[in-house]
């Protein structure tokens, strides 16, 4: 029935994808059921991995004390296939390094594997690239993005392309380029940095084959220049790949940007302010992600200590406003959704809290359970099964 309204005309089609997705929606909970001793680890911004021990079916928290002393450990990534915990940190003399640890699933414990050089100072985001087995780092400090060959047992490789970008901006944060997030499309084609000294979505090419980053084209960019003083911070593609969100840190907004994949270009479909009517503060933001199914945006709105729901159009993407709620905190700063897409820890950097939020799955809407740990300056989180 769903093929005859796809050659129906655009109507029917559009009709039959909604059917589908929402389908698969309602479904996505129920495919992933609970497990009573899951694992997370949380980054902080001083010396030092936490791990938890996480109930995903009574919804709680255990603390399992700090497995490793990964200097400014500001972004948690994890093996698509082996037991391996990526972390972006720091070296002893700033540079940016990418650690990997074997994770021992009773115990929670972590062991290095092997380490490697980042291609810059100030790693802030990471990654992985499961096709080429590669991954790619953000450099803040640097305003780099690095290509890190990964080898057959998850050990980071040899460096294999760094591109380092230009650029600045009005606000006395944007005196040379910060990147602070990568993405790879869903084609494998181009990297996406979101550089917030620049004010721009970097569009770089990217080879699997190789492994290889490669710059913009100076004579025809393809590189999205954001509003001035906006400071993008964070890009993720929609589910369809064909919408890619992008988070402004300066100006506490979300854009929703249209994706060409054959060009590699983007072009603005909609921008919507974090920031209440009342909020007189300073606007920050922070963190963005999807939910499993797609069907739901989660932001984080830093200067507010608030989480932001947007409902997302299947066809167009374009977004409309659930919930506006408090954090569970003071300023948060990452948080990660569960698989299940039942879940989210969120942890907020300036109380030292990491608080847990149930999420409805029909309205997507969050709730805070009340249960939460202390953890001094909490920068990012990941759920590990």
């Amino acid at each position: 029935m769903l093929g005859h309204f796809t050659r129906s005309g655009s109507a029917w089609r559009g009709l039959g994808l909604a059917l589908l997705w929402c389908w698969g929606a309602a479904n996505a909970a129920a495919a992933v059921p609970c497990n009573a001793s899951e694992l997370a680890y949380l980054g902080t911004d001083g010396v030092g991995i936490r791990a938890v021990r996480f109930d995903a079916c009574a919804g709680t928290l255990a603390p399992l004390g700090r497995p490793a002393d990964a200097r400014k450990s500001r972004w948690l990534l994890k093996h698509p296939r082996l037991p391996v915990l990526y972390a972006a940190a720091e070296g002893a003399e700033g540079e940016g390094r990418v650690l990997a640890y074997t994770v021992d699933g009773r115990t929670g414990g972590l062991s290095l594997l092997g380490e490697g050089a980042a291609g810059g100072a100030g790693t802030t985001h990471l990654w992985l690239d499961a096709p080429s087995m590669t991954l790619l780092a953000a450099n803040f400090a640097a305003g780099t993005v690095s290509s890190i060959a990964l080898l057959p047992d998850g050990k980071p490789g040899a460096l294999v392309s760094t591109i380092k970008a230009t650029g600045s901006g009005p606000h006395r944060r944007q005196a040379s380029p910060h990147a602070h997030g990568v993405a790879i499309d869903p084609a494998g084609r181009h990297a996406l940095v979101a550089d917030m000294g620049a004010d721009r979505v970097f569009v770089y090419g990217f080879e699997r084959s190789t492994r290889v980053l490669a710059p913009d084209d100076a004579a025809a960019p393809r590189s999205f220049q954001a509003a001035a003083g906006s400071g993008p911070r964070r890009a993720v593609f929609s589910t369809t790949g064909r919408i890619v969100y992008v988070l402004s840190e300066l100006t506490a907004e979300i854009t929703a940007l249209r994706w060409d994949a054959s060009s590699g270009r983007l072009a603005p479909v909609q921008t919507l302010a974090l920031s209440s009517a009342e909020f007189a503060g300073t606007r920050s933001a922070s963190e963005l992600a999807l939910s499993p199914d797609g069907r739901f945006l989660y932001v984080g709105n830093r200067g507010e200590s608030q989480l932001l729901v947007y409902r997302v159009d299947a066809g167009s993407g374009e977004l409309t406003p659930v919930q506006r709620l408090p954090s569970g905190g003071e300023a948060p700063w990452a948080f990660d959704i569960h698989p299940s897409g039942q879940w989210m820890l969120v942890a907020n950097y300036r109380s030292n809290r990491v608080s847990l939020m149930r999420i409805d799955a029909a309205s997507g809407r969050l709730s805070d359970t009340g249960v939460a740990l202390e953890s001094p300056a909490p920068v990012s989180v990941l759920f590990v099964n």
